[in-house]
This record gives C-alpha cells, structure tokens and sequence, in this order.
C-alpha cells in the first residue's frame, strides 16, 4: 500500500465487453493480497490532472488477488472514462483508493430482484456472482440499447437465476415497463436498481409503497444541483479554521480553494468518498448516499455537494 491507505496497482489485462465498455483486471504491484471488498462495491482510481474516479467492481468478493472494474466510455464523459479506456493498458501502473461500499446485498433475503440499465449491471453482476455462491433466489431484468451493448450478456445467459434482457432498441423493442417489473416481485424480496437516473427516478416512484429497508439503489451521476444557493460560515473543528462558504460555491470547492486536503471523488454525491462528520449546523443534504434516516440524525455529509441550512457549519476536519 502507498501513503494513506491508497494501494499501487498494476493493470494485468484489458477485456473488451460490449460497445464502449471495457473490463480491466488490476493486481497489487508486488503481489500479495488486496483489501477485501463485498459484492456491491466500488474502487476509486487516481488518474492524471487529479482527477478521481469511482468504478464498480465485477469480480466475485472472494477473489483477493485482483480488482476488476467495467469502464463505459461515456459520451458526455468529464475526462475518466475517456481517458480510462485511451490509456490504459496491460502492464500500466496507478494508484486506487480501497473499496468501499454504498450498495451493499442482504445476502440473507428470501429473493432479490436485481434491475439493471446499462452500465448499471456492473455492481449488479458482482451481487449476481455472490447470490450463486450462496445458493439464493433471484432474478435480474437489464435494459440496453441492443444486446451489443449488453456487457456479461454471454455470462448472464449461461448462469442461473432467471435473466429478462430488454432491448429497446431492437425491432420490436420497447423501454421496460418498471413499475409491472415492481409489481410482480414476490412480498419478501429486496429490490435493487442500478442505471441511468431516469430507470432510478421511476423505480424509486414504483418503490415507494414497499419498506425501505428493502429498496435498494445506486446513482453513477446526481441527480439535483449541488447546495449552492445561500451562503454560510463553514468552521473546521479540529483546526479551528473558519471560512465563508460563498454563493455559488460548496464546501469542497471552498476546501480546496484554501489548499485544505479532504478527500473527494466524484463530485457528485454518488460516491460517498467525502462524507464527514457534522458537529453544529443544518447539513443541507443533496447527496445520494445517505438514507433519508441517516439524513434526519445530521450526523454527516456529503460536503462535494451538500450545504447549509443554517447560519454556521461546524465540521470534523
């Protein structure tokens, strides 16, 4: 591992999957054993110009030895993905942050009905993977354009479970109708749904009459702006430093603005990287991280693109 916990690794392979997606095998540099990670898990990689970048992880949890990410070459990417699928290459060092897990599987649910949109199948074919080695009940129904762009497709069909591909645009093709997908799963299940924030926008409207403790999603981008609109003093507790957050601006841009180091991905509240600690204040919460319980204690945030509701912020930094 290099400084902060952070491990060097080195790509072993690259795998072309589908249309514009690509899977990268990395191993730790020297060998040895990797942190652990549950199904469900993403890393962060650290890639030039500062730019961070959180991937899911596809390989099944019990492998030690590697890490495998699929990468979708995002047409409106902000600079990884392109980068990732431009320059990566067998042999290529780099350095990632280890797993964390926002997304994680109830292994013990009676059933899990697992519904993917695109590159969203990623965290989902690692809970698929761990759901087989367990022996459990589930079903997966994944969205994509045509099967060309269906990443595991060839996988998926070979392994158990039950497999509903839609491709809306195949002859023939229509967008899945979610809220009948919803419907018909059994009263003991737990649901979960990754995709663009469309399919999640509609699932959690199909969802709401259902526990929350078994609804289960996860965001790749934001889905509201991030808490800009007023202004407030943001104090650091364990430095004592104070700052005026201004309009227009959030508390990591102001962090970094001052060359305060606090850890940050994504910038999009998706990743959960730079959640920290709230002791005084109103956290404004715009993130996708937290549960609508763990928003109500106040006891973190977001603060890549959470704010303030009240006057004075006072943080654990």
């Amino acid at each position: 591992m290099t400084k902060g916990g952070q491990i060097e690794v080195e790509v072993a392979g690259v795998e072309a999957l589908a249309l514009a997606i690509a899977s990268f095998d990395l191993r730790p540099v020297g060998g040895g054993e990797l942190p652990p990670f549950t199904a469900g898990a993403h890393i962060d990689l650290y890639l030039p110009q500062g730019l961070v970048r959180s991937y899911s992880l596809v390989n099944p949890q019990e492998e030690r030895h590697r890490y495998v990410i699929a990468v979708n070459r995002d047409a409106s990417s902000r600079g990884g993905s392109a980068w990732v699928h431009d320059h990566l290459q067998p042999g290529q060092r780099l350095v990632v942050a280890p797993p964390r897990n926002n997304f994680p599987l109830a292994e013990d649910a009676a059933h899990s009905l697992l519904i993917a949109g695109g590159i969203g199948i990623t965290p989902l074919w690692s809970m698929i993977q761990r759901l087989e080695g367990l022996g459990r009940s589930w079903e997966l129904v994944y969205c994509a354009r045509t099967r060309a762009h269906a990443a595991f497709h060839d996988q998926l069909r070979a392994c158990g479970g039950s497999v509903r591909f839609n491709f809306d645009g195949e002859p023939g093709g229509a967008l899945l109708d979610l809220a009948a997908v919803v419907a018909a799963a059994p009263d003991d299940a737990h649901l979960y749904c990754c995709g663009p924030v469309s399919m999640l926008a509609a699932f959690e409207q199909a969802t709401m009459g259902i526990a929350p403790e078994r609804v289960h999603v996860e965001y790749f981008s934001a889905k509201a702006p991030p808490a800009k609109e007023r202004g407030y003093t943001l104090v650091l507790a364990r430095s004592g430093r104070t700052f005026e957050v201004k309009p227009g601006k959030t508390i990591i841009d102001t962090l970094m603005a001052a060359g305060v180091d606090s850890p940050y991905s994504c910038l999009e509240g998706v990743c959960g990287t730079c959640e920290t600690r709230v002791i005084e204040g109103l956290p404004d919460h715009r993130d996708l991280v937290l549960s609508k319980s763990e928003r109500a204690a106040n006891r973190t945030m977001m603060i890549c693109v959470s704010g303030s509701l009240s006057d004075r912020l006072v943080l654990d930094l």
